[in-house]
């Protein structure tokens, strides 16, 4: 893996944005924003498997107004997603958004945009310029055909340039394509192009499989070469599992680890138990665990064990009975048809253990910072 490019810090609400922050992993909710109760219920699910950064569509004033009653029942830093009226954005702002997203060109000219600007300057929040393969200017597709990864740079920049002209530097960008090639050679180019913090994302990715296999390819390659400070994974689905598979991606990458890593095979003839249906209920589980534990679920009692020894606990079935295994070592069998309930009970106390001891490692080390 190639070292990360260092690009401007900024932040939005209490997070880091680019320089040495950690990658942020970010979503969107997909309720209606003036639906308070829903957007706030969503967001607290998303909080708790791990979203860092929350944006929202705001279609209206209503929207914009329902901001501060949002804010007021969430925990992480909340932009505001805007499409050409600069009244929204400003409106947003003072109901507390942290960030906004728009693409400063069909704001409605550099008057509108100049509100906007003010606004973001007497709040002290950051502007992503985002654009993507669909809101490429006319004359830039006429230029190109169609909009290539250099039809999105060089839209990016001519936005960012607007914001630049009013003053206004505290800027995040994002190029995004529903092409996964095409996404990387834009952000490649655009990296090399400016030092501005990169959000990464491949837009209307499309359902859970493919979308994420394209997003994870688009921006496990930018990613492995050190391009990108935030990122979403666009699924159509419960936004929840957009953060899931983002913090697969970076674990996978070994750049960030968050909770427990599941390994289970892909199962065989040998295999004498309900596994899909084992694995599942254990991922269900562990979900929003914080933790940073390998758990394996196998379907051989033979060779499961061997096979995950590196797992701190994990279990395998056979015919009417199963084991609980730590490190590859059996620890105890267990009737098949109480596999499933003691062996999440045994992987709760796995994980207090672990946490326990971090916190303690976690003591040790400020114990032995020396005094200045």
């Amino acid at each position: 893996m190639m070292q990360r490019k260092i690009t401007k810090e900024i932040h939005i609400g209490g997070v880091a944005v680019g320089g040495n922050a950690p990658i942020v992993v970010q979503s969107m909710t997909n309720t209606d924003t003036r639906d308070i109760e829903t957007t706030v219920a969503q967001v607290n699910r998303l909080e708790e498997a791990g979203c860092e950064v929350i944006r929202v569509a705001v279609l209206d004033l209503e929207a914009a107004r329902a901001i501060k009653h949002i804010r007021n029942q969430i925990h992480i830093p909340l932009i505001a997603d805007i499409h050409f009226d600069h009244r929204l954005a400003v409106a947003s702002i003072e109901n507390g958004a942290q960030a906004i997203r728009i693409n400063p060109g069909n704001i409605g000219g550099e008057n509108k945009l100049r509100h906007v600007v003010d606004a973001a300057k007497a709040h002290n929040l950051p502007i992503r310029v985002g654009v993507n393969s669909g809101s490429v200017e006319k004359d830039i597709l006429a230029k190109y055909g169609k909009p290539v990864p250099e039809a999105l740079v060089e839209s990016a920049l001519r936005n960012v340039s607007l914001l630049e002209k009013q003053g206004f530097f505290e800027i995040k960008i994002s190029i995004k394509s529903s092409d996964a090639m095409a996404t990387v050679a834009a952000y490649r180019q655009l990296a090399e192009a400016t030092e501005y913090p990169l959000h990464l994302g491949v837009t209307e990715a499309g359902g859970l499989i493919a979308g994420t296999v394209k997003s994870s390819v688009a921006l496990g390659i930018l990613l492995s070469e050190g391009i990108g400070d935030t990122i979403r994974i666009s699924l159509t689905r419960d936004p929840v599992e957009e953060i899931r598979v983002a913090y697969e991606l970076l674990r996978a990458l070994h750049i960030r680890e968050r909770g427990p890593e599941l390994i289970s095979c892909p199962t065989c003839g040998r295999c004498g138990i309900n596994l899909f249906s084992l694995a599942e209920e254990v991922e269900k589980h562990i979900q929003n665990m914080t933790s940073p534990l390998k758990v394996a679920v196998m379907g051989c009692i033979v060779n499961g064990p061997g096979e995950a020894k590196e797992a701190d606990i994990g279990v395998a079935g056979g015919k009417g009975t199963g084991i609980i295994f730590k490190k590859g070592t059996l620890y105890k069998k267990i009737p098949e048809k109480n596999l499933l309930t003691v062996f999440l009970s045994e992987l709760d106390k796995v994980a207090r253990e672990k946490a326990l001891q971090q916190e303690e490692d976690k003591n040790t080390s400020l114990k032995e910072v020396p005094k200045v």
